[in-house]
């Protein structure tokens, strides 16, 4: 084979998107609205995949709403009528303060807690530890 061939072999195994975000995609939410509440059915794919705990991700958004929450086995129900939209960029937001690192940008982070019982966000991919902020 000549190297023209070689070079276009190669450039049809590449994928056309490599982008690095690509690798993580959180599940979208499957919520409707329910009377006066929004019922959200898969809340636990989400805190499985991104290794956080269902009571913590549901408190910010309730906080973040101005709801009241409760968690009956896979569904979330929050008081009041909340659009996807609305849902999702809270969401969004519960990812970026804490979920991806702020160092590297990447999604690799632990909650841990030291022995005087502070907890930490630590990134497995660049080390990077920093204070977990407080949802109230």
């Amino acid at each position: 084979m000549d190297y023209d061939n070689l070079l276009s072999r190669a450039r049809s195994k590449i994928p056309q998107e490599t982008s690095e975000n690509k690798r993580f995609n959180p599940p979208a939410l499957d919520s409707f609205i329910q009377g006066n509440r929004t019922v959200i059915n898969n809340m636990n794919q989400l805190a499985n995949y991104i290794h956080r705990d269902i009571d913590h991700i549901v408190k910010f958004l309730a906080k973040e709403l101005a709801t009241s929450s409760l968690i009956e086995g896979n569904k979330v129900i929050l008081n009041g009528k909340f659009y996807p939209k609305q849902i999702s960029d809270k969401i969004e937001s519960y990812l970026k303060e804490f979920v991806i690192c702020k160092e590297c940008k990447k999604p690799d982070t632990q909650i841990i807690k030291d022995d005087k019982d502070n907890f930490f966000i630590k990134c497995m991919a660049c080390q990077a530890k920093r204070p977990m902020p407080k949802v109230i």
